[in-house]
């Protein structure tokens, strides 16, 4: 899927994730799911830059039972780190929600140029 650098497309994505994976019946939180992808929509749209118009790029990855999720960005994939936030900082959190309820997640150059951010859930599809 390819959204525009805006904040609606994050509910798009939110929607879309959601009509993707009601056939499947996952087995996995399909609300952890959207939440995380929330986040890293959000992050790609804030964080991704270019000269010319530019897209975010969402993949989704069935990989045996686990599920993942890519999000692509144009920008440098420099420095996509965990923050620790202060209890009355409005931001910093996203990864963090990430790191706590996905099976692993990973950040570094894409293979579109610029910045992927992905997430796994081990245990996501009835074998």
């Amino acid at each position: 899927m390819t959204l525009y650098p805006v904040p609606e497309s994050v509910s798009r994505a939110r929607r879309w994730f959601r009509k993707f994976t009601d056939p499947y019946d996952l087995v996995c939180s399909v609300d952890n799911c959207v939440l995380m992808l929330s986040e890293l929509v959000t992050n790609a749209i804030l964080y991704g830059e270019a000269e010319e118009p530019w897209r975010v790029r969402v993949e989704w990855w069935r990989l045996g039972e686990a599920l993942r999720v890519d999000v692509h960005n144009p920008g440098l994939p420099t420095d996509v780190h965990l923050c620790d936030p202060d209890a009355n900082d409005a931001h910093g959190r996203g990864l963090r929600l990430v790191d706590e309820l996905s099976d692993s997640w990973s950040a570094g150059p894409s293979r579109f140029g610029g910045t992927v951010v992905s997430f796994q859930v081990d245990i996501a599809w009835k074998t």
